[in-house]
């Protein structure tokens, strides 16, 4: 069988809160080159995502996938726990 390659949006960010229930809030940073200035500027976007297993904490490095609407806010869903925070 042939695998299927996911046309899916995926974003690699920092855990910001994980004060929801099944819900984190995660911040991805990315460098952006100024046309005018000619220096990279730090753009951040927060993403709501969905955490089934609630197993992510404050600062966990994480991978999160595009997803159809779970709420309001929350599109993406934590595919996995890259790196935890260290405490």
């Amino acid at each position: 069988m042939e695998e299927k390659k996911s046309t899916r949006k995926t974003r690699v960010g920092t855990v910001m809160s994980n004060k929801m229930e099944k819900t984190v809030v995660v911040v991805v940073e990315r460098l952006v080159h100024h046309p005018k200035y000619r220096k990279f500027v730090r753009r951040r976007n927060k993403f709501k995502a969905h955490d089934a297993h609630s197993a992510c904490g404050v600062g966990d490095r994480v991978l999160i996938e595009e997803s159809r609407p779970l709420s309001k806010d929350k599109r993406w869903v934590v595919v996995k726990v890259l790196e935890k925070a260290a405490i």
